[in-house]
């Protein structure tokens, strides 16, 4: 079978979720294509539900403008809809002297970047607001919070099928072709057919690297290298210790070192940094002893077996162990000179955050108006 389509998008993930809801309320015809079986199975369901403030990225770097505009966007949308959510807000720790430079640096950073609401406290002044917690010295962020990722994909489906666009579930992308008037799109599933599309969004995530390879007629250079890496998380058994987010400084953040909860007050640790060359989402129990040593440096009350496998999962990292991070690629027209195509690698951590604000560049990376309130 063989039909034409406006706007494609691969990937019913909640960043291809922002897309189609965008582009449909533009007035697009939208079909998402989606390989699983519902919507937000593989990374956007696999995170700790954090809403970022926009803390740790560089300078004018995606990641910090995407965080920042993306979290008012995502508070804004949250609220109107009625959809759970808390600003519980995050302190940043210092467990010994040696590490308040670190403070220093994440606090520049953050206000470099708009963020300055952030403030400093003593590690008295941390304690008294979190008794449990030990500390030489924090920063607060009060707008990090936690939220409902389920019910929010759930609401960005809604509002895209209300505004006309389509799901096809079951349909992996199988591959295609770059044509002179279209990009043709090999669909599979119980209805094989080829999609010629007008304009293509690449949200496949872990798969977005692969999808764009497959398209015949696409530069294979223009594809950044992918690298798994499996963050893994803890359930605390009891009472939840801090009311706040607990993170020390990211680059002491080896091991299962952040604290989170969710809004029913299931407290977690995680995630862990595991460097793996195939999708696995077992946690192995035995992480356990390296998680206890990195949590008890900031909560030395941490119980004895109070630690049991939750779950994990994958981010597409575009560097390998050891090289500097690098930011969302975000690869329009005026990258890669395919017309109507834009390729989406990269996007992990704060991309939940950002969603909304990924889905305004996407837009404009395809000349088209935005709608993200």
């Amino acid at each position: 079978m063989f039909e034409r389509v406006d706007c494609a998008i691969v990937g019913a993930g909640v960043v291809g979720l922002a897309v189609a809801r965008c582009l449909a309320a533009a007035g697009r015809d939208v079909v998402v294509l989606e390989a699983g079986a519902a919507i937000g199975t593989v990374t956007s369901s696999r995170n700790s539900e954090v809403i970022h403030a926009g803390l740790y990225y560089p300078l004018d770097s995606l990641k910090a403008r995407l965080c920042r505009r993306g979290r008012d966007l995502l508070y804004g949308y949250l609220a109107s809809r009625h959809i759970d959510h808390l600003m519980c807000g995050k302190l940043v720790v210092a467990c010994d002297e040696g590490e308040v430079a670190g403070l220093d640096r994440i606090e520049a950073s953050a206000r470099a970047n708009g963020v300055t609401d952030v403030y400093r406290l003593s590690g008295a002044e941390a304690a008294r607001l979190e008794p449990e917690l030990h500390c030489v010295a924090a920063l607060a962020s009060p707008s990090t919070g936690i939220f409902d990722s389920h019910g929010y994909m759930l609401s960005l489906k809604g509002e895209a099928e209300a505004a006309g666009a389509l799901f096809a579930m079951l349909s992996p992308c199988l591959g295609g072709r770059i044509a002179a008037d279209a990009i043709h799109l090999d669909v599979g599933g119980q209805a094989p057919m080829t999609l010629a599309c007008r304009h293509v969004v690449n949200a496949a995530g872990l798969g977005a690297q692969a999808l764009a390879l497959s398209l015949d007629g696409f530069p294979p250079a223009k594809v950044p290298p992918l690298h798994y890496a499996k963050g893994n998380y803890f359930a605390l058994s009891g009472r939840p210790p801090f009311s706040r987010l607990i993170y020390p400084l990211p680059d002491q953040a080896s091991v299962g070192l952040h604290y989170t909860r969710d809004l029913a007050g299931q407290g977690r640790f995680g995630p862990d940094v595991e460097w793996v060359d195939a999708i696995d989402y077992r946690v192995d129990g035995a992480r356990a002893d390296g998680f206890v040593a990195a949590i008890r440096r900031y909560w030395p009350g941490l119980p004895d077996g109070s630690l049991t496998p939750g779950y994990a999962g994958i981010r597409p990292k575009l560097q390998a162990p050891g090289e500097p991070p690098r930011d969302f690629v975000v690869q329009g027209p005026e990258s890669h000179g395919v017309p109507g195509l834009v390729n989406l690698f990269g996007i992990e951590s704060p991309g939940l955050t950002a969603s909304l604000a990924i889905a305004e560049l996407v837009a404009a990376r395809l000349g088209m108006p935005a709608e993200t309130s």
